[in-house]
């Protein structure tokens, strides 16, 4: 039982083709080189990015997804890239768009371009509601777990499993990622109660979440 790992980097990519209108140069931060789901993310991401207009001017198979990686490639291009003339940023994950976003900061850019990112991490759900990062994909537990609670009891009670598909030769329920902007914050995190407006909105983030009716 697992979410679509390729559907993740489609919707990373598509979320960054509406972000950016489909025009302008990216940088593109993936996984892992040693992990399998950073592959398949990255799959799915090229397979929109590479039919998009957007041009990816460099792209960096992060070792360990480190953010602090991710800070020091991005601040790197910086030195040959004006920060300001990029229309957004690929990160394959929130750590890594925490790292992008400080790369920016750093270099004393006040608006930052559209940066995606996965996991819907606390602090990207704060960034997401300040206008620091595009997107999150989450992954609701909740979901995993009552498939995974249900088809336990299936097992027990030998009643035919169906609705698998067969996923590298092995029958798997594979789920629906859910892309959130900062519109859907609310209806997705916060509805599910796998964060607390009170989480989220901290003294830092207070006026961003009065102004996108988080309360």
């Amino acid at each position: 039982i697992s979410f679509d790992n390729e559907r993740v980097g489609e919707m990373q990519a598509e979320a960054l083709v509406k972000a950016t209108d489909d025009k302008g140069d990216i940088l593109m931060l993936n996984g892992s080189p040693t992990d399998p789901n950073a592959a398949q993310f990255k799959k799915g991401a090229h397979s929109v990015l590479d039919k998009s207009n957007l041009k990816i001017v460099a792209e960096y198979d992060n070792p360990d997804w480190s953010p602090d990686n991710a800070q020091k490639f991005t601040s790197s291009q910086f030195n040959k890239i004006d920060p300001t003339s990029l229309a957004g940023v690929y990160a394959a994950n929130d750590g890594q768009a925490g790292g992008v976003f400080a790369a920016f900061r750093a270099e004393g850019v006040s608006t930052v371009p559209p940066i995606t990112g996965q996991d819907a991490e606390l602090a990207a759900i704060q960034r997401i509601v300040a206008g620091q990062q595009y997107m999150t994909v989450y992954k609701p537990i909740k979901t995993e777990a009552d498939q995974a609670a249900e088809l336990a009891v299936d097992l027990v009670t030998g009643k035919k499993i169906s609705g698998t598909t067969e996923y590298e030769g092995v029958p798997s329920f594979i789920l629906e990622p859910i892309s959130v902007t900062k519109d859907k914050v609310k209806d997705t995190v916060v509805k599910d109660g796998f964060y607390d407006v009170k989480d989220i909105c901290t003294a830092e983030y207070a006026d961003a979440c009065k102004a996108d009716g988080l309360s």
